[in-house]
């Protein structure tokens, strides 16, 4: 649970500094213009959207974890009902790739 504070506490900053795409047509949008570092879309997300983007980030060789639920993502963000996230600034995608693999936050 833990885990999911530091992560949700990152997100949170990311999108305050504007450092994030959210929302699934967004995100497709960022991705295609090469504008996206890392995806975290929902545990609760449909089939439908986590096989999409998938294969979008296979194609675009972009990092995809399936990581929070849907409101966990909604309430670190501020915005209802978002299951999918695009971090856009390296530093933020470094390190939520970190706690997610079990590393230590900075601070």
């Amino acid at each position: 649970m833990l885990t999911n504070n530091k992560i949700c506490g990152l997100l949170g900053l990311a999108t305050r500094a504007g450092k994030i795409t959210f929302g699934t047509d967004a995100c497709i949008g960022d991705i295609e213009k090469n504008k996206i570092n890392l995806v975290v879309i929902a545990v609760d997300a449909s089939e439908r959207t986590k096989n999409k983007f998938n294969h979008l980030c296979n194609t675009k060789n972009i990092k995809l974890f399936e990581y929070l639920t849907i409101d966990e993502i909604s309430h670190a963000i501020g915005k209802s009902n978002k299951a999918v996230i695009g971090i856009k600034d390296v530093n933020f995608a470094n390190e939520i790739e970190k706690i997610i693999n079990g590393g230590e936050a900075i601070g």
